[in-house]
């Protein structure tokens, strides 16, 4: 996947239903090529993840609709490189917005306004296919994946991406929700995954057990790391937790380290005290 293929639908061939990828204009370290937008069906058509507002995607997006009925604009949570392309696209095509509210913390897209409340489980019936939506809270609150059934493909936002690890985000993003969200997603008949970066992924089971153990792993690194330097800030527990990461990532990295020592503290065992966390006595490590 290559930034020249921008706005370019391109068919991803994961089962009957046509699906294409179309690419966002944003690439960056945070999103890698570019966000992914998905077009999904043959005359009813969904779009999924429209990005950030950008008026030549938008022209992008017209043009691979055609004369086609774009009914649904499907959006997996509010963050700017995701839904604030919506609400163009909803008042050139009155497609119907679907999706959750954004939370109240900062830096969600609050233009982002679904049609009717939607909840785990809603079928999206679009007559030659259907959508289900799966909320999946961690990486946000209001993060939702879509399956297309007939497929078991699986529109995957944030919580599962292609080739890295989604930041989960306190207070609002939380690392106990996005765990048992992974293994809710264990339990659906799965066949592979698209994800808001990267490529088509066509093992999901093996993708959600890799990031499940990996999570662990850290979350063990955590409480040795506590361990052997604690009590210790934030900061600098970050260095040594997740020395296997590049420099400029770090702000991003303390942000998951702060989710991993929120869901301890709620286990009892890490606990923060004037401003230094350390492990509680006694805890499994």
């Amino acid at each position: 996947m290559q930034q020249s293929d921008a706005g370019k639908p391109v068919a991803v061939h994961t089962g009957k239903v046509p699906v294409f990828r179309i690419l966002g204009r944003n690439p960056g370290a945070m999103t890698g090529p570019g966000t992914n937008s998905y077009l999904i069906g043959d005359q009813t058509l969904c779009l999924l993840d429209p990005g950030p507002r950008d008026e030549l995607q938008l022209g992008n997006f017209l043009a691979a609709i055609g004369s086609r009925r774009l009914a649904y604009i499907l959006v997996t949570h509010t963050h700017g490189d995701h839904s604030p392309g919506a609400l163009a696209l909803q008042a050139a095509t009155g497609a119907e917005l679907v999706g959750l509210p954004a939370p109240i913390p900062q830096g969600h897209d609050t233009t982002f306004k679904p049609a009717r409340q939607r909840h785990h489980g809603d079928l999206i019936d679009c007559g030659e296919y259907v959508v289900r939506l799966v909320h999946t809270p961690g990486h946000v609150s209001n993060h939702i994946c879509y399956l297309l059934e007939a497929d078991g493909l699986l529109f995957t936002g944030d919580h599962v991406l292609q080739g890295t690890t989604s930041v989960i985000l306190p207070p609002d993003g939380d690392m106990g929700d996005y765990l048992a969200s992974l293994r809710e997603l264990q339990s659906l008949p799965l066949r592979a995954f698209a994800p808001g970066h990267g490529a088509i992924m066509t093992e999901p089971q093996q993708e959600l057990s890799a990031l499940i153990a990996h999570r662990l792993r850290r979350e063990e690194k955590v409480l040795r790391c506590l361990q052997a330097h604690g009590p210790c800030t934030l900061e600098s527990l970050v260095m040594t937790v997740y020395d296997d990461v590049a420099s400029h990532l770090l702000p991003w990295a303390q942000k998951t380290l702060l989710a991993h020592l929120l869901k301890l503290q709620r286990e009892r065992r890490a606990e923060l005290g004037a401003g230094v966390w350390s492990v509680v006595t006694g805890a499994a490590t």
